[in-house]
């Protein structure tokens, strides 16, 4: 049932998988990467345990959809509760989901309090609790679904040395390291050092029994792009790359073929691109996919702002002369029917 470990024998230059974000990696979008640059694994938002067990099911449950093309994919969760967790997790299994992952690194204020998200660090006993609840929910009607973890280095000053030895005692499947402390939150470079000694404490860690760990280390926080990615696996011995922000804008992120990647082709000549074919057709496209990206969000997210979308907008349209004047249209766009005139009507110009 652990997936994990046949991509692990697959993957020859490590697992290429794709950061939890939310209102960024919501249904919607996830459609989208898996149609035009499917990395490894794909996650949900993060989705709060305790919001669906005490009055929210019905609202939060939307953001665990997904379709069997995003397989395999992963459902994470954030509590402070090791009965909430369990229970999530046997959710997790009726959905019919791959993995289950837990939010211990989120610095927001309000997850905090709850004990959750970047607070596990500061109570590791619980954080054990709740990962060792989770492998009982995952293990419902037969199942047996892989438990990781998506953390930081510490809180206030880098912990590794202590925080994540705690882990690993738990045995997760993978443990997902931001290489930043919750206290630098992104204010400051992602230290990929403390990525190396993760994997180097990962290899030293043996368990009460004295087994050696067998839990994969992932390395995140400022990753450009795939070649970055293999250039840090590289350079530290990491099982696996999770990039977050650079699919903003690019859902071919994940595709190894340069000829998809618009980003790659606006890097090389971003003041000419407009004038040459093979630029205006990037456009094109680009744009295709930002309005299929529309349409997909105001089906499947109705529940949701509308607003959510400006943030897309301000990726996809950039780069190239007349993008400006092309998203300050957009972002006054109502809905889907509204942008998918704007974008033909400038379609038309190019």
């Amino acid at each position: 049932m652990n997936f994990w470990k046949n991509l692990k024998e697959k993957q020859q230059k490590g697992i290429m998988v794709l950061a939890p974000m939310a209102d960024v990696t919501d249904p919607a979008f996830r459609r989208v990467i898996a149609k035009y640059g499917k990395p490894d694994v794909l996650w949900t938002e993060f989705v709060s345990a305790d919001g669906l067990f005490l009055g929210g099911y019905e609202h939060l449950v939307k953001d665990l959809a997904f379709t069997e093309a995003e397989r395999p994919i992963v459902a994470q969760f954030f509590t402070g509760k090791p009965e909430m967790m369990e229970k999530a997790a046997e959710l997790a299994v009726d959905l019919g989901f791959d993995g289950i992952d837990i939010n211990m690194g989120c610095p927001d204020k309000s997850i905090e309090k709850q004990g959750s998200g970047s607070g596990h660090i500061k109570d590791p006993k619980n954080a054990q609790e709740v990962i060792r609840a989770a492998m009982r929910g995952a293990t419902k009607n037969g199942k047996n679904l892989p438990v990781s973890v998506k953390t930081r280095i510490g809180y206030n000053k880098n912990e590794l040395e202590t925080w994540l030895p705690m882990l690993l005692e738990t045995n997760p499947a993978v443990i997902t390291i931001h290489a930043r402390t919750r206290k630098e939150m992104s204010a400051v470079p992602a230290r990929w050092e403390n990525v190396k000694r993760a994997v180097e404490i990962r290899n030293e860690f043996v368990d009460s029994k004295g087994k050696k760990s067998e839990t994969l280390i992932f390395g995140n926080g400022d990753v450009t792009d795939l070649e970055d990615a293999d250039k840090k696996v590289l350079e530290t011995g990491c099982d696996g790359v999770m990039l977050g922000r650079a699919i903003f804008g690019n859902p071919w992120l994940f595709s190894r073929s340069t000829q998809s990647s618009f980003l790659k082709v606006l890097g090389k000549n971003p003041q000419t691109i407009q004038k040459s074919t093979q630029g205006s057709a990037n456009i094109i496209e680009r744009l295709r996919v930002m309005t299929e990206h529309t349409k997909l969000f105001e089906e499947l997210l109705p529940h949701k702002s509308f607003a959510i979308m400006k943030k897309h907008y301000k990726a996809y349209v950039n780069g190239w002369d007349g993008a400006k004047e092309l998203r300050m249209k957009l972002m006054d766009a109502k809905d889907a029917d509204e942008v998918e005139t704007i974008v033909g009507d400038y379609i038309k110009g190019l």
